[in-house]
């Protein structure tokens, strides 16, 4: 079950995520431009695993896998997540950290 969908839009040399989700996943899907995702799970001391994703590729990130995405290039890309993005619930379900 899909519980909200986001367009989200990033500039070239922008960061997001750093982060990583209790109970919730999504799945993304690059509709224009790539991401650098950077990823490893919760508790792992070793490097994270680094993967190129490109234009109409699409990727998962389950819940306890610390995640971040660097932007080499402007990109946009679709979120389909389990859980509302309502802010109390998004807060509620997330733990910062420092990846990169």
């Amino acid at each position: 079950k899909i519980g909200s969908v986001m367009l989200i839009e990033s500039k070239n040399g922008s960061v997001r995520a750093n982060h990583y989700h209790k109970v919730d996943w999504h799945y993304c899907y690059v509709i224009s431009g790539s991401i650098e995702y950077y990823c490893r799970l919760v508790g792992s001391e070793n490097k994270p695993n680094i993967f190129q994703i490109h234009t109409n590729q699409i990727f998962y990130t389950p819940p306890l896998v610390e995640h971040a995405m660097v932007f080499n290039e402007d990109a946009s890309f679709f979120v389909f997540s389990g859980g509302t993005r309502l802010q109390n619930d998004y807060e509620n379900d997330l733990v910062r950290v420092k990846l990169l």
